[in-house]
């Protein structure tokens, strides 16, 4: 599934990926951000109807709730990025980053270790 999320919005989904079912108050409180409570509320409206977060009135206030988990949200993202810019091939991708930025030897070892883990699982 493909999430639609904005940067703005991203930054309230990683609030609640941190710690679930906050009231707005809250997740604005942690916001590094100058918004207005107005901005925050109209962010948190916006991911309601996208089908990203979801609700429950308790008492006077909003509390809300992550409908995606990280981990899918990542995978979406991370399957569009490859699909749009390297035809869905992953070696192609690591081949250009490597190409642009230095690998330290713990980046070779865990690619190395993702490799012989997938090798492993398709014996």
């Amino acid at each position: 599934m493909k999430y639609d999320i904005t940067d703005a919005e991203l930054n309230i989904m990683q609030i609640l990926w941190s710690k679930n079912q906050q009231s707005s108050k809250s997740i604005h409180a942690c916001l590094d951000k100058d918004w207005n409570i107005k901005t925050t509320n109209t962010l948190l409206n916006r991911l309601v109807k996208k089908g990203t977060l979801r609700f429950e009135k308790q008492g006077r206030e909003y509390i809300y709730f992550v409908n995606v988990s990280k981990s899918d949200y990542t995978a979406s993202k991370s399957e569009h990025f490859l699909q749009r810019l390297f035809n869905g091939k992953l070696s192609p991708f690591v081949a250009h980053f490597a190409s642009y930025r230095k690998l330290s030897d713990d980046d070779i070892r865990e690619l190395k270790k993702l490799i012989n883990d997938w090798e492993r699982r398709d014996d």
